[in-house]
């Protein structure tokens, strides 16, 4: 005769991992507080957007995908913590949209010691493109890329006396060379190269530096609330000089927080404009905000739907009992997969996806413009 109590439990145990069948456990660890809060929302609510769609309709074979969010509050050591605990502890099957250079350079080796893939990293640095990381699939350009097209279309626009400023980090240094590579086009040289510690920012002496060199734009490198304290420590000096910063800053938040600084600063974009309809990645999104009651499409919001279409085709390819081997070889597999106007391809020699990058201005009503 079958005890009660252990039949219940056999029950319970059965039941539970019905339910862990059900759902495919994707981690994300990004900076929900601290100095990229609003770009990390954004995105965030941008992959939600398309991963609430695909649930919505049955998930994939049957199972909703579950994305798990810790917030590691822009701190490298807590982001590789975080991604330690979603990886060992939580079991996530892949690893989504983390934040900032240095924070997903500390998640790599856990990458490769668990055969985790990390899909659509919100970092353009180049270390997660060359060489190739088995694991890493990015769904954006290059920082490198930004930056130099950067330079050359300031000097496009007429100005030679062009400052760098950047934080004292591998996402700054990263986006340097980019910059230089820009220099070259335009056989300039920076009147400032200045950088600054990212923890613990001074602008005071920088701003002055910009000043005195009668600089015409000064391209920052840096995240979030740096970049507005160090565009308001020029203003409070008494320069004039054009701003421009990289798609890390590609936020509605970005520009609420630069407050009366906010028009005309130029952001480097990497997804085609968020009100064009010509792209139906674009229509798409617009079509499921609007559905849920929600405001307007950001070029992050965007970025963090790409980025989540992306993920669902690696689900769906790597088939019904989907393992975090078959959805590396999945991803690895993928070409020419259209995300709605622009096609991702990856393969062994290529984890790059997009290399499409653009400029944009905030005008006078608070808005990208390009």
């Amino acid at each position: 005769m079958v005890n009660l109590t252990q039949w219940c439990t056999a029950f319970l145990l059965s039941a539970l991992a019905h339910l862990g069948q059900a759902q495919i456990l994707i981690g994300q660890t990004a900076g929900f507080t601290g100095p990229v809060a609003a770009g990390v929302k954004e995105t965030a609510d941008g992959a939600k957007l398309y991963l609430d769609a695909i649930n919505a309709k049955g998930g994939i074979y049957g199972k909703t995908i579950e994305l798990i969010s810790l917030d590691d509050q822009f701190d490298p050591k807590l982001a590789s913590e975080n991604a330690r605990i979603l990886i060992e502890d939580r079991g996530v099957l892949a690893l989504f949209l983390t934040r900032g250079t240095p924070h997903t350079q500390g998640i790599l080796p856990l990458l490769e010691k668990h055969g985790v893939t990390l899909i659509g990293p919100s970092t353009g640095a180049m270390v997660f493109h060359q060489p190739v990381n088995k694991y890493v699939f990015n769904v954006r350009a290059t920082y490198q890329h930004e930056a130099e097209k950067a330079v050359v279309q300031l000097h496009a626009m007429g100005m030679s006396r062009i400052g760098l400023v950047y934080a004292d980090d591998s996402f700054g240094a990263d986006g340097v060379l980019g910059a230089q590579k820009g220099f070259v086009v335009a056989k300039l040289q920076p009147v400032v190269l200045e950088k600054f510690n990212r923890a613990t920012p001074d602008f005071a002496p920088i701003a002055s530096k910009v000043l005195q060199s009668k600089a015409q734009a000064v391209i920052m490198l840096a995240s979030g609330q740096t970049v507005v304290d160090g565009i308001a420590a020029f203003r409070a000096v008494g320069s004039a000089a054009q701003i421009l910063t990289l798609s890390n800053n590609a936020s509605s938040g970005f520009i609420k927080s630069l407050g009366q600084h906010a028009r005309g600063v130029i952001v480097t974009q990497v997804f085609p404009n968020e009100r064009s309809l010509a792209y139906s990645m674009v229509k798409d999104a617009q079509y499921l905000l609007k559905a849920q009651g929600g405001g307007d499409l950001s070029p992050a919001m965007l970025e963090g739907f790409c980025a989540a279409k992306v993920l669902v085709e690696g689900l769906r390819r790597a088939g019904a009992k989907p393992t975090r081997t078959k959805l590396q070889a999945a991803l690895e597999g993928l070409h020419n997969f259209d995300i709605g106007g622009l096609e991702v391809s990856y393969s062994p020699a290529d984890h790059s996806g997009l290399d499409f990058a653009d400029l944009s201005i905030v005008t006078a009503d608070g808005k990208f413009r390009r």
